[in-house]
């Protein structure tokens, strides 16, 4: 019997200098089984911890090295080390109903203990480095995984016939305040769990942060793949009874043959550019690599580049668009929009403003355009013409600014501007955290008696709590809820836009709509308690010599 364990030991070791995981090796265990099964041993069990703090818990991987019956409960060797931030504990349990270990047999249970762990401690602790490194909190594998896994499919010269995305989860702030942050966990993991079954490629989708993922695809699932991101109903809850549907904004490259990745950031040069179009741009929820795209990206690095000499040389002039009282056609106020003018053409806002929202550029350009309207305004006060109230626009990128509404008055007040006479226009916001900063900003502005109207209501998501959360003076109705001349009254649009007028006149707000281009449009809001309207049945937006001049009728005859 001792000369069989002898030479169970020895091919043991043999076998054991040999491998490279002892854990997954057949030989390995075939050596282990020969021992324990001349050793009295019943069950011979590896248990391997993330953490040591793990220790006792239910958060472990079981490795059962030898099983042959019932073990004794009262005789138990057991081989516990711990190593780094991991934990691996080698447990053996003597045989019920067979003869006792002699300490020869014990001291050899222990070694092969001692030498699995000496083998296997650093084989286990990098399978722990490697999870931590490639697997955020959450358990989704991040951008490192993402960039080990493609440089592995470059050396493979596996590529071809693949695409990729970076793709971002619209409004899943808005899921989560919806549904709580748990049940927001689980249908984000559901969400990229089916994603996983749709894009054809064995690399898993990989977070990058927050809302944010990035993935492989084959390329002939592309077309799936936009359907799934497109908008995907995801079960959650008790029995998941409760459905919730997201979607996401997606920029996608398909390799081409000619395409040389070195490192992950060949591939983010391309993706995130379009990435980031899809999601502020507000073209298109999908956007691919090419030659379109790069004209975008050589606009938009060109307006930034040309945007601070621009402020230098006031390259950007302000344009009046009256607001009239469609009941006796007198100019009530007017509007403050920008244009810019470069190299001899006006440069329409479409095509410069969405590209300064992506950066605080766009905060500069709206307190430049303050700065102007006060000026014009306190001519016109010296000048002892007629002033009525103007509205300058704010983009929610101000919301980051604690001392947003100090540095408004300090520009206001630095003119002497009653403010009676100014109006700051809000659009909605995105964020619970841009709400209460909203909300702040409108209340702060009022106490100073500075009016504040919210911009474009209709067309968003939140409308109705907009309003019904935030004390405003003005409530601007967008255009396009405003009936056109083919809608009857009982069109969606004209129910809409007759219970909007109603609502807002029930809560003391001042009503404008906006867009309006025909005498019908004008009957409309007539029949509905409308009485302000602006667009250009009345009035194109106007360069300020043409708007002083419809200032000293008061009047637009139509």
């Amino acid at each position: 019997m001792i000369d069989d364990i002898v030479q169970a030991f020895q091919y043991f070791i043999k076998q054991m200098s040999e491998v490279t995981n002892p854990l997954d090796t057949d030989s390995i265990a075939d050596a282990i089984k020969d021992i324990c099964r001349l050793s009295n041993v019943g069950v011979m069990k590896v248990d391997v911890y993330m953490s040591i703090t793990l220790i006792d818990t239910d958060e472990k991987e079981i490795h059962i090295l030898y099983d042959d019956g019932e073990p004794d409960e009262n005789v138990i060797k057991i081989k516990k080390v711990t190593g780094g931030s991991g934990a691996i504990i080698y447990t053996i349990f003597h045989k019920k109903g067979t003869e006792p270990w002699t300490e020869r047999i014990h001291n050899r249970l222990d070694l092969m203990a001692s030498i699995l762990y000496m083998f296997t401690s650093s084989f286990v602790l990098n399978n722990i480095a490697q999870k931590y490194a490639f697997t955020d909190e959450s358990g989704y594998h991040n951008l490192r995984y993402f960039g080990s896994e493609l440089i592995k499919l470059v050396d493979d010269n596996k590529l071809k016939g693949l695409a990729a995305a970076q793709f971002n989860l619209k409004h899943f702030q808005g899921v989560n305040h919806q549904v709580g942050r748990d049940n927001g966990d689980i249908v984000m993991h559901s969400f990229i769990n089916g994603l996983d079954e749709v894009k054809g490629c064995f690399v898993p989708v990989c977070r990058m942060g927050g809302d944010n993922f990035i993935m492989l695809m084959s390329a002939d699932k592309i077309d799936d793949v936009i359907d799934y991101l497109k908008g995907t109903t995801v079960s959650f809850g008790d029995g998941f009874s409760e459905r919730v549907n997201v979607s996401a904004t997606a920029g996608i490259y398909i390799f081409e043959d000619d395409f040389e990745l070195k490192i992950l950031g060949d591939l983010m040069d391309k993706l995130m550019p379009a990435s980031s179009l899809a999601k502020t741009a507000g073209r298109d929820d999908f956007i691919f690599c090419d030659s379109e795209l790069m004209k975008i990206r050589q606009q938009i690095a060109s307006i930034q580049h040309l945007f601070p000499l621009a402020i230098e040389n006031s390259e950007f002039l302000v344009y009046y668009q009256p607001k009239v009282s469609i009941t006796d056609g007198t100019i009530v106020g007017a509007e403050a929009l920008c244009r810019w003018a470069h190299d001899g053409k006006l440069i329409p806002p479409k095509e410069f403003i969405p590209i300064l929202e992506q950066s605080m550029d766009i905060c500069k350009l709206d307190f430049y355009m303050i700065e102007q309207v006060c000026r014009d305004i306190r001519r016109w006060l010296d000048d002892g013409r007629k002033v009525v109230r103007i509205s300058a626009n704010l983009s929610r990128k101000h919301m980051l600014d604690v001392d947003l509404v100090q540095h408004l008055l300090t520009i206001i007040d630095k003119y002497e501007i009653p403010h009676d006479l100014f109006e700051v226009e809000l659009t909605e916001t995105t964020t619970d955290v841009e709400f209460k900063d909203l909300k702040r900003v409108v209340r702060s502005l009022q106490n100073m008696g500075i009016s504040t109207s919210v911009d474009d209501f209709g067309i968003g998501y939140s409308s109705l709590n907009l309003i019904k959360e935030i004390p405003w003076n003005v409530l601007k109705i967008d255009k396009s809820i405003v009936p056109v001349d083919e809608d009857d009254e009982n069109s969606p649009t004209s129910v809409m836009f007759k219970y909007v007028v109603a609502m807002a006149r029930e809560m003391g707000l001042e009503i404008i709509a906006e867009g309006v281009e025909t005498e019908i449009q004008v009957e409309v809001l007539k029949r509905n308690g409308c009485n302000i309207a602006q667009g250009f049945y009345y009035d194109k937006p106007l360069q300020v010599a043409e708007f002083e001049k419809r200032l000293e009728t008061g009047v637009i005859i139509k």
